[in-house]
Order: C-alpha cells, then sequence, then structure tokens
C-alpha cells in the first residue's frame, strides 16, 4: 500500500516538474537541429531525450560566470547534451549535485601534478570543461558551440558536454578512474571486473599507440583521427573521449575499434550505430 502511493506521488512530482518545465516547440527544434548527431534518431527516442532533458532542466541550476548572459538556448543545448548519456540509465545517475556553470570560453584551472621524483608540483592551465566529484559541471560556451561547428563526415568528434558528464558517471563510484558504476539492475548481465580489464586493455593499446605515432602524425592513423589523443593521459580521460565518439560518430567508431564500442554500449545499454543504421534504411524505404 505505502509503496503505490509514494509511486503515486513520485509520479504526480514527475509531471509537474515536466509541464513547468516544458521545452517549447520552437526551442527543441531548433535545439535538435544544431546538434547534427541527433539527426538520425528516431521519434520515439527524440521524444524520450526530450522528456529527460525536461527533467534534467528541473532538478539542475544553471548559471554563469564573467558576465555571461544566461539564455535558454544554453540551457536546453547543455541539458538536452547532458540527457544522451543517460537515456537508459535514468536522471538518479546524476544526483547528489546540482549546479551547471557556463563560461564564455575556456577558463584555467589549478591542479598538482607529481613529477618522475615524486615532486608535487602546482600546475595551472586552460581547460574547456570540468567535472567536480560532489560538485558542479563545469562548461565553455565556446567549446560547446565549436563542437557542432566542427560535426562534420570525418572530422574528429568533439562534445564537452558528452565528454564531462562521462566523466560525471565515472566518479559514482567514488574516483575517476575510468571506470562507471555499475547497476544490479540495469548491468546484471555484465562481469564488472572482465569489463574493467577490457576497458584498461583498450587504454594501454591507445597510449601505446599515442606513444609511437609521432604528433605530427596523429591525423594519418584511423583511430587517432577518431579518438582526440588527449584520451591517453589517464584511463578517465579515455572513458569521456571514448563515450563522446561513441554518442556523435557510432559507425566509425564501431567500425574502427569495435571492441571498444560493445564495452560502452553493454555499459550505456544503447546501441547508436543501430539507430544511424535504422534512419538509412528509412530513407531508403525499407523500414516505415
Amino acid at each position: 500500500m505505502l509503496s503505490s502511493v509514494f509511486r503515486w506521488f513520485s509520479g504526480r512530482a514527475r509531471s509537474r516538474r515536466l509541464a513547468r518545465y516544458a521545452i517549447s516547440d520552437t526551442l527543441w527544434s531548433r535545439t535538435r537541429i544544431g546538434l547534427p548527431f541527433l539527426q538520425d534518431w528516431s521519434d520515439a527516442d527524440l521524444a524520450r531525450l526530450r522528456e529527460t532533458a525536461t527533467l534534467f532542466i528541473a532538478e539542475k541550476e544553471f548559471t554563469t560566470a564573467h558576465d555571461l548572459p544566461l539564455t535558454d538556448e544554453m540551457v536546453i543545448s547543455i541539458a538536452v547534451q547532458a540527457s544522451v548519456p543517460i537515456l537508459e540509465l535514468g536522471m538518479a545517475w546524476y544526483g547528489g549535485w546540482h549546479g551547471v556553470v557556463i563560461y564564455p570560453g575556456e577558463f584555467v584551472i589549478r591542479k598538482e601534478v607529481m613529477d618522475e621524483d615524486g615532486v608535487v608540483h602546482d600546475v595551472r592551465e586552460e581547460a574547456a570543461g570540468e567535472a567536480w566529484e560532489h560538485g558542479p559541471v563545469i562548461l565553455s560556451w565556446q567549446d560547446i558551440e565549436l563542437g557542432s561547428a566542427l560535426a562534420e563526415p570525418g572530422a574528429q568528434p568533439y562534445n564537452v558536454v558528452i565528454h564531462e558528464f562521462a566523466h560525471k558517471l565515472d566518479m559514482l563510484n567514488g574516483e575517476s578512474d575510468g571506470i562507471p558504476a555499475f547497476s544490479s539492475r540495469l548491468h546484471a548481465d555484465i562481469d564488472r571486473e572482465q569489463w574493467a580489464d577490457d576497458l584498461y586493455a583498450e587504454y594501454d593499446a591507445f597510449a601505446g599507440l599515442c606513444e609511437q605515432i609521432p604528433e605530427r602524425r596523429w591525423d594519418t592513423d584511423p583511430i587517432l583521427a577518431l579518438l582526440d589523443p588527449y584520451g591517453a593521459q589517464h584511463p578517465a580521460e579515455f572513458f569521456a573521449v571514448a563515450s563522446e565518439v561513441f554518442f556523435v560518430e557510432p559507425v566509425a567508431l564501431l567500425g574502427t575499434l569495435p571492441s571498444l564500442y560493445a564495452l560502452l554500449q553493454a555499459f550505456y545499454r544503447q546501441d547508436p550505430a543501430r539507430r544511424v543504421l535504422h534512419a538509412e534504411q528509412r530513407q531508403e524505404g525499407f523500414l516505415p
């Protein structure tokens, strides 16, 4: 009886949030057109994505820095892209924090780096995004727009929103190590230790490839032309970079690194390459 009452109240609360923070048709259409990787999504998946993005807007607080005006277009664009990785996982995977901070462009972060002699140095570097374990996600609006501008066939995928929110999923298990948390219900078919071993094997191979090929020739290798070599810095960055490609250029990832694609498919419970195939079949008249 109590569980039924709780579900009733939860359903009412969800409906109220969806109504209060509803995305207008105009803004939804404009956002969707501005994100080319969504063009192959079915109407059913797009409807679910729109609903998830609406709940994201209802639950998160958006602020800006350096007097950047906050617009509805910014909020919706970020919410939609952030909702892509959790389409099958659910909003609860973004629980425990509330803030999204938007900078006009890249911003400076400070971090400690230990050298080979064990000496710790304070390093300042420019960043397009940063995710804090129990804090906000910080994003450069210039780089968000750049990701859409660079979304052309053959171009290396770049999506700072998906990248940083992949870090958030990675951090759910307490540390940023490239191994996200798993659900006993959603991921009952996954051997977690084997999944982690396989991902680290993919990372080691990628990092080794980056070392073998001179930086000036990275664009000549099909793997490095697809995955940003920045992912070779650490398994956490590899998971985030691979997640970008998984959602933005899924067919290319499946054809180039099918084992890595399979790992991400198993975690995210999505098959974006299949979406592209179905879209092509619909366009050719093979599917209704």
